[in-house]
């Protein structure tokens, strides 16, 4: 199938999902998998083999958590990409919080916005630390929260969250620069 098609396919299932037709749901997965995958991938790079977590359950999870949302008026699959980022985001919080409270200590925070590449349990409290700064950004600036999270969490690209949110390409550079540079503050404050 063309990608043209497979999105068209993607948006149709999505309104069949509004519309109240539970099995849009199954039909949606083959067409949705493999994106979510690559989420999830970029997430999970470099964690060791026998890490707790990984990107298929990752992925999983999150289309569980998906199944089970009620009143979404799912938009396109920007949209829906988006909301999966969020909750793959809730996931990696949930999975650093649990390995927190096996594991409590006073730990510095090391985080970089670009670096994706250490592996959960190492890098719990930087997770938590920015899950904390995300809300409080979240709280004056929602736009640049969901860019963060989006290309974060979501690891979409510029051009992918400029269609979820509606907005320009080029806003979505200058909406992520500010948001780095205010999250490079706040988490090097604590």
């Amino acid at each position: 199938m063309s990608e043209e098609k497979s999105l068209l396919k993607i948006t149709a299932l999505l309104q069949d999902w509004n519309s109240g037709k539970e099995e849009a749901k199954e039909h949606l997965i083959p067409f949705v998998y493999e994106e979510l995958k690559r989420q999830a991938r970029i997430l999970m790079s470099k964690e060791r083999l026998n890490h707790t977590l990984q990107a298929t359950a990752l992925v999983h999870e999150a289309f569980l958590k998906l199944s089970a949302q009620t009143g979404i008026d799912w938009q396109n699959r920007s949209h829906f990409y988006g909301v999966a980022s969020r909750l793959m985001r809730q996931i990696l919080i949930d999975h650093a919080r649990l390995h927190l409270t096996e594991k409590r200590g006073n730990r510095p925070v090391y985080f970089s916005l670009d670096d994706v590449q250490i592996p959960v349990e190492e890098r719990a409290d930087s997770i938590l630390a920015l899950d904390e700064a995300l809300e409080r950004l979240e709280k004056f600036d929602e736009k640049q929260a969901k860019i963060v999270e989006m290309r974060f969490f979501g690891g979409m690209s510029n051009s992918e969250i400029a269609e979820s949110l509606g907005i320009s390409e080029r806003t979505v550079g200058r909406e992520w620069q500010a948001a780095r540079l205010w999250l490079y503050r706040e988490l090097n404050r604590q």
